[in-house]
């Protein structure tokens, strides 16, 4: 296991990226890697370099402009600090192919931020895509045409971002 004193440093790192992250300083958040790699598990896109993690930081908080996190726990490994969150947002812009619906979100998430030694080399994230669509579809009434039409739109929308990996 990691000494005290490193994962102390590694922790702060950590809570540091996710207060800049909400208060949307990017340019801080970037600045906790070496190399800006970013990993989102369930959908299978990889992030990776300082042009391609700020696209991904933009175009997300176009989408959730009022993105945050609320802290769940935090853990320690040898190499990496876990950490279980609700992500919280509303959905107010396109994201990738998916309009937006003007819904709200609250998803359980664990990021992995991998460590060699004091360097973050990568945060890994997982959490369950249709517990967020379910979220964002939930207060759109599907008996009206329009409200069918987003649907469908979000939904066609949701299979051309999953079955595109990005790199």
């Amino acid at each position: 296991m990691a000494d005290k004193s490193l994962r102390a440093r590694r922790e702060k790192l950590v809570l540091d990226h996710f207060a800049d992250e909400v208060s949307q300083e990017f340019d801080k958040v970037l600045a906790t890697f070496p190399h800006p790699h970013y990993e989102l598990v369930p959908t299978g896109v990889v992030h990776d370099g300082h042009r391609d993690v700020m696209r991904y930081y933009v175009d997300t908080r176009k989408a959730f402009p009022d993105q945050r996190h609320e802290m769940i726990q935090l853990r320690h490994s040898d190499d990496a600090v876990i950490c279980e969150f609700w992500l919280l947002g509303t959905h107010k812009g396109p994201l990738g192919a998916l309009p937006p619906t003007g819904q709200s979100f609250r998803v359980r998430m664990t990021a992995f931020f991998i460590f060699d030694g004091d360097r973050l080399v990568c945060e890994r994230i997982y959490f369950d895509v249709l517990t967020m669509l379910r979220q964002l579809l939930g207060g759109v009434n599907w008996k009206r045409p329009a409200g069918a039409l987003l649907v469908l739109r979000t939904l066609l929308g949701a299979f051309r971002e999953l079955g595109g990996k990005r790199s």
